[in-house]
This record gives structure tokens, sequence and C-alpha cells, in this order.
């Protein structure tokens, strides 16, 4: 009996024959591999940065501010510790560096910090002395040494000067800060931000003070939201796409292990019948495959970590845009990152290769000589896949009516459940859809030789074909249905920019001055109206709704508006009490407008009741409408500015200043600058506002994109390695036609016509899946991930896109082997021999 490495041997020759198949088969490995192990680098190094961030800032701390808008001051942190209150003040801003890096400095009093916290801390053994006295000490982040222009190893002392000339004190590496972000005492601070006797909070330790003090609010350390909290349905939807691209790779490895199987039928014959058991075969062909999936594997997390550190600026800039979540910069992986994607990527593997092991163990000698083609048992095949695509439509339909019942904003795992069940469905119908449409086509053109025979000659390529048409028809619904969910996005944030944004200029400057700049704006001719805006926090105590009352007792932010002749116009509203002029009646009267956060969270319609409490108020409000809030992941209730001042006493926050058509701007900026001595950002001009916020959206979703290229990508991969791994098939078949005088340019326009005509039927199957998909990702998804809904827009010109694509794809898929048939000779055409 042979050993089992002659076995292997034997096995492995048949790549040295065939090294298409070797290179498609780990090239499908690697991409798999790659796109998963990427996404999976930057959701760990963002996860890490978050672990940090909770480490720094989640030891709960409750924080201080004042009522009135006005910073915080010295003065106001003695006054409270002579009161016997037990806080501490902390200083935040920030730092730029020579090459423009913006840096987080914290200046903290470690004497008063509340001694669990790992503010005080940081990770650092520094020298408690040496932190608290000149020349004091910087603790910093590892991330931030890039910004500093300087290494870990000679960081440790290093005094680097900044962009305005301030020398930090000596730094301190501190492993556990977030990205880059410093910590220093506060004395220091000051004398680096210039902030001279403000501060930014006072915070204390959890449960320390009782209610919040005459003039301040108080916000309890557990309704600050973690960062990963706010972003975790964002890394469910990058590991959905990671996943998507690890299953279409996958579909590359499947099929050439498939054909792999099929041409060496006669190699596994042989080795029966020299004394091979069926048993030592199949740990043999398990052996190759752990062999090939480790070398594919390896190559594949080497490049998946090449593809995040090029998509993590792009992630870090869409989380720190939506979220306010710092991510570093520089990969940090854990051990059980790299175990993972090897054992993932292994998995798959074994998963794609099962079936060819089956085959191998069930097929007795006698078979094992018959070069059986794929469409051998192919009808018994397509029956299963049917069934299979019955179950799976099942479990999206169960999965649609769990969540019907489910309280909005439930459930992101079985939305994402539901599409998943809704592409296996349709990838498992369509080859039995196909073949049905190619059976019924070949019998209406009997008459028509060539054609007949192209259609009969698709319906034998079907079985080779069927996993490359699948893996194209999930990459091209994907691609529709992100594409028009992105599309509709953008389309909805415009329109809602120009809603939200009516005056020309924006005037955010002191609590103190908006008295006097108001009074100064209202005697302007060229001025038409002053839209002032006020922020403030209650909590709110219960809901009163027809069905009773809930007890509620969470923090919520108060947003006034000016609801003047420029504004109420173009505010959006979703649902109201009555007409939208009632609405906006009650409005001014003193009801209010809530979010659709707030009203998908709490099942709350027009009419409810919210009572709100807050030092010195006490109010039972009513809800005359519900507006969408896009990008914003609280709940909001918005108000009248002026009532809003007065039953919550809230400070000013910013002002719109619309002007009549012919007034100029940048007169009145400058005026209004000089006279009340405005600093440069004080005044922002709505087309920057525009363009920042734009900006912001397009970055966003770059690694969307990018993800979906990239799929695609894989996707036109499966079908060239499906079409290369089977060429000198199908010139075997060709061959005998040109010998019977069909011209060989008529039989590559016809070869390109069979690929093109079935991936165009793909094509117009992965559009109503594609519609599907963005219903899906914008009325279940969207809404368990944010709290709000998108509309529903369908773009004809992408689904033209997709349509051109599947061709295209396709035609380029098959322009190779094409090419090898055209420029054959005659003698090796001859000579081709059909198979045994």
């Amino acid at each position: 009996m042979p050993s089992m490495f002659m076995v292997l041997t034997t096995l492995l020759a048949h790549y040295r024959r065939h090294p298409g198949q070797l290179v498609m088969l780990l090239l499908g490995l690697w991409v798999a591999s790659a796109l998963w192990s990427g996404i999976q680098a930057i959701n760990a190094t963002a996860r890490d940065s978050y672990a940090r961030a909770d480490a720094l800032f989640e030891i709960q701390l409750d924080q201080l501010e004042r009522r009135d808008g006005m910073p915080l001051t010295h003065a106001d942190y003695v006054t409270l510790r002579q009161a016997g209150l037990l806080v501490s003040p902390l200083l935040e801003g920030e730092l730029i560096t020579k090459n423009g890096t913006r840096l987080t400095l914290i200046g903290i009093d470690p004497l008063t910090q509340p001694s669990s916290n790992a503010l005080s801390q940081s990770g650092s053994s520094a020298s408690f002395s040496a932190f608290l006295t000149p020349p004091w000490q910087t603790r910093i982040a590892p991330d931030a040494l890039t910004a500093l222009n300087l290494e870990r190893a000679s960081a440790p002392g290093a005094t680097p000067a900044l962009a305005n000339g301030k020398v930090l004190p000596p730094l301190v590496i501190a492993p556990t800060l977030p990205p880059d972000t410093l910590i220093t005492d506060i004395a220091a601070a000051a004398r680096l931000l210039e902030s001279g006797d403000t501060i930014s909070r006072l915070v204390s330790a959890p449960g320390s003070l009782t209610n919040a003090p005459d003039g301040f609010t108080l916000t309890r350390a557990s309704q600050i939201a973690s960062p990963n909290q706010l972003t975790e349905s964002f890394h469910l939807n990058l590991t959905a796409l990671g996943l998507l691209a690890w299953v279409v790779g996958l579909f590359i490895v499947q099929a050439a292990l498939g054909l792999a199987l099929e041409q060496r039928l006669g190699t596994l014959r042989t080795l029966r019948v020299l004394g091979v058991s069926g048993r030592s075969l199949v740990i043999a062909l398990s052996v190759e495959l752990l062999l090939l999936g480790i070398i594919g594997a390896l190559a594949g997390i080497a490049r998946g970590v090449w593809l995040a550190r090029w998509l993590l600026p792009d992630v870090a800039a869409t989380l720190g845009s939506l979220y306010g979540a710092g991510i570093g910069q520089e990969l940090n992986l854990p051990w059980h990152y790299w175990v993972g994607g090897l054992a993932f990527t292994l998995g798959g593997l074994l998963l794609a290769g099962s079936g060819v092991l089956w085959r191998a163990a069930r097929l007795n000698l006698l078979e094992l000589g018959q070069m059986q083609a794929w469409r051998s048992g192919y009808r018994r095949q397509l029956t299963l896949m049917s069934m299979a695509g019955a179950i799976a439509l099942s479990a999206a339909l169960c999965l649609y009516g769990w969540l019907y019942y489910q309280p909005p904003g439930e459930g992101l795992v079985a939305g994402f459940g539901l599409i998943a069940s809704l592409l296996l469905a349709s990838a498992l119908w369509l080859p039995p859809l196909l073949a049905l449409v190619l059976n019924g086509l070949t019998h209406l053109a009997r008459r028509q030789v060539l054609v007949h025979w192209a259609l009969a000659d698709m319906q034998l390529q079907l079985p080779r074909l069927s996993l490359a048409m699948m893996a194209l028809l999930i990459a091209l619904a994907t691609n529709l249905g992100v594409g028009s969910m992105v599309g509709g996005f953008r389309l909805t944030f415009l329109d809602w920019l120009d809603q939200r944004l009516v005056a020309p200029l924006y005037l955010n400057a002191p609590a103190e001055q908006y008295d006097d700049i108001d009074a100064w704006l209202a005697d302007r001719p060229e001025v038409a109206e002053r839209l002032l805006t006020r922020r403030s926090e209650a909590t709110l105590q219960s809901i009163i709704t027809n069905e009773g009352n809930r007890a509620i007792g969470t923090a919520i932010e108060l947003y006034g508006i000016t609801p003047g002749e420029s504004l109420t116009p173009h505010w959006p509203l979703l649902a109201s009490q009555n007409t939208r002029e009632a609405a906006w009646a009650a409005f001014a009267s003193g009801a209010v407008y809530i979010n659709e956060q707030l009203a998908t969270a709490e099942r709350l319609a027009p009419g409810d009741r919210l009572v709100l409490r807050a030092p010195g108020a006490n109010e039972t409000l009513t809800i005359a409408a519900i507006y969408p809030d896009y990008g914003n992941p609280n709940g909001q209730v918005l108000m009248a500015s002026p009532q809003l001042a007065t039953r919550f006493d809230a400070p000013p926050g910013s002002m719109g200043i619309v002007l009549h058509d012919n007034a100029d701007v940048e007169a009145l900026r400058g005026t209004l600058t000089n006279r009340f001595e405005l600093g440069g950002d004080a005044l922002r001009d709505q087309r920057e506002i525009k363009r920042i916020a734009t900006d912001i959206f397009e970055r966003t979703f770059t690694i969307t994109r990018a993800l979906n290229v990239l799929t695609l990508a894989v996707a036109a991969l499966a079908l060239v390695a499906s079409l290369l791994t089977q060429a000198r098939g199908r010139r075997q078949q060709l061959a005998p036609l040109w010998a019977l005088g069909v011209p060989r340019a008529r039989l590559a326009q016809l070869n390109l016509a069979q690929l093109g005509g079935i991936a165009l039927m793909t094509g117009l199957l992965a559009v109503p899946l594609g519609i599907a998909i963005t219903w899906g990702l914008v009325a279940i998804i969207n809404v368990a991930a944010f709290g709000w809904r998108l509309p529903l827009y369908l773009f004809p010109s992408e689904m033209a896109i997709t349509l051109s694509t599947a061709v295209g794809v396709a035609l380029l898929a098959a322009a190779l082997p094409t090419l090898r048939f055209w420029r054959a000779s005659p003698r090796t055409l001859l000579a081709e021999e059909a198979p045994q």
C-alpha cells in the first residue's frame, strides 16, 4: 500500500500540470481572507481605542456645568469646594503640532480626582511629585508620537515644540490613553491652552452629589454614552460586508476544488487500485486542503493588514465625524486576531471543500474511471437547491414577522439575518431559474441550428458556471442595494441641510453678548430675521399617552429654534397632530416637537405628552409633531427659543442671521466682528458649513464604496476562475464546430454572447433583489441602528449600471479564453479530442 506521503505527493502533482487551478484556488483563499481580515483588523483597532477611552472617561464621573452657558471658572470650583462639595476641575482643549495634527490635551488636578479614576493614573509609573511640580510631565498616548515626529524609544523625557512655539513638558508614555491624547497637570494645561481662569468641567465621583448645586446642571455618569455603544452598528455593518466578501471568495475556492476533483478522478481510480483505502484518500485530500489553506490564509491576513492600514484613516474620520469617537491611526492587533483569522479562513475552506471530500468518500471503484461532467446528477442538485432556497425564504419571512412585532429600533442582528436569508434564497434559486429559462429558449430555437446548439451548450456549462453566477448575483445585488441607500442618504442629507441652513450667516458668540448683538441687528436695514437657538437639558420623567403613563427618568436634550418666516416653510415634519400650519401655531404657543429618534425609541406620536423636570422647572408639554434629525444618535425635544428661555432658563447657543436679497454679506460680517470684537471663527458662512458637512459625508462612505468595489472584483475573479479552469474543455467542444465549417470569428462571438446573455439574466434578477436589500437597509437596519428611517430612493441609472456591470464582467472574463481559442492554430484545433 502506498505511503500517505506518496499519496499526497501524487495528488499535489495535479497542480503542476494545471497551475491555473492552483492560482485560482489560492487567489480565492487570499481575497476571502484579505477582506475579512482587513475589516476585523479595523474593528479590533477601533475597539481597542474605545476600551482605552472607556478606561479613561467611563470610570463613571459625574459632571457639572453652568446652567447659563457661561464657562466654568476657578472661582466656581473654589466656591463649590468651600461649600463642602467634592468636585475636581478638568481643563480640555486642542493643541496643534508642527505638522498640523490636532491633539487633545486634558489638564487634571490629581489631588482632587476620585482615587479610582484612570485620569489620575493613565497607566503611567511616573512619580506623583514630578507630575505635579514644574516643569511638570506630559503623559502621552503612543499613537500621538508620530504627530510630534518622535519615535517611542526617544520619546521619554523629550520636550517637543508645538505650532505656536510653546513647548510641552517632558513626555512620559502612557499606553492606556486613547489615541492622540495628552494629560498633564491643570496648571501646565492652562499655560499651554492660554485659558486663563476658565476650566472645562467640574467632575465628581458617581453618586457623591445628590442634586446639582444652584446655577449648575448635573450629568450622571450612567447617562454618558460609550463610543463603543454608539458605533456598534457601524462595526456590525462592516462585519457584514466582510463576511459577504468572504463568502464570495469561497465560491472561487469551491469552483476550483470541484474541477480539480473531476480532473483527478482517473488518478483517484489508480490510487484505489493500488490499495489506497477510501479513508486514506479522504485524509490525504484533507491534508492537501489544510496545506493550501494555511498558505492562502497567511497571504490573505498579511494583505488584510495592508488593506486595514489603507482604509483606517477614512474609518477614523467617519467615526470621529459621526460619533466623536477617536480612533488610533496605527493598527493594534491582539494575538487572537491572527489565530482567529487563520481559523476562520480554514473553517471556510473546510466548508467549501466538504462537498469534494464527500464525493471522494462515496465514489466507488467502478465509477472512478468515468470522467463525469459536473452535470451528472445536476437535476437532483437543482431540486435540492430549490428546496433549500424555499427554506431560506421561509426563514426570511419568519424574521420579518418577528421584526414586525418588535418595538421600533430593535432587532439589528435580526435585520441583517433577514437580508442574509434573502441573499441566500436568491442565490440558491438562481441556477434552477437559469436552467428553466435556458430550457425554454432551447425549445423555442429548434429551427436555428447554431442558436439551438449555443443554448444547449449553455445548459451543459451551467453546472460549472452556477457558483460564479451566484457570486455575481450576490455582489451585484449588494452593490445596488448599498449604492441606492448611500445615494438616497446623500439626497436626503443635502435636502436636510438646505432646510436647516436657511440663513447666510451663523453667529457663535459668548452668551453675555447675544442681547446686545440682537438689539444691534434689529436696527440694521439689511437684516430680515434673527434666528436665535438655545440649548438645555432636562430629565424626561414620564410619558402620558392614550394607553396610560410610563415612567422614564432619563436625560433629554432640549433645543430651541426661532420659528420665523424663513425657517418654518422649510423645516421638515414627518407627522403632526393636525395640519402643518396648526402644528407651527401650537409650537409657537408652547407645544414641542420631538425628533424621530425619540419617537422611535419611546413609541411616541403627536398628541402624547412629556413630563420634563429640570432645576427650577417641572413642565408637562404636548407633542405637536415629529421631525427628522439625521445623524443625531440621541433623542431631542424641540421648543420655540422664547419658550425654552422662559421655562428652562436656557442660555443662547447660536444665531442665524437672515439678510435681504441685496444685502452685502461681507460688509455686515466685518462691521459685526469689529463692533463686538468677535473672534475669527464666531461668524460662519452657510456655504462653508455645507461644504464641511458634505465633505464629512463623502468621506464617511468611502470605506463602504471601497468594499463594494472589492466585493464586485472578487465576484469577477470567481467568474474568471470558472472560465479559465474549463478553457481546455470549451476548446474541445468548439473544435468540432470549427471543423464542420463554422468560422472561428462566429464561434468567438457566440461564446461571448453565451456568457453575456447568462450574465444579463443574472443582472436582471439582481435588480429586484437589490431593491429588496435597499428597503431592508433603510427600513430595518437604519431604524434599528440609529432610530431614524431614510426615504426609499430608486435610481434607474444605478440599475442600468448594474446590468452593464454584469454583462461587462462576463465579457471581460470570457475574453481571455476566447482570445486563446482565436489564436489557436488549425493543427491544435484538429488535435483536440473529446474527453472520455
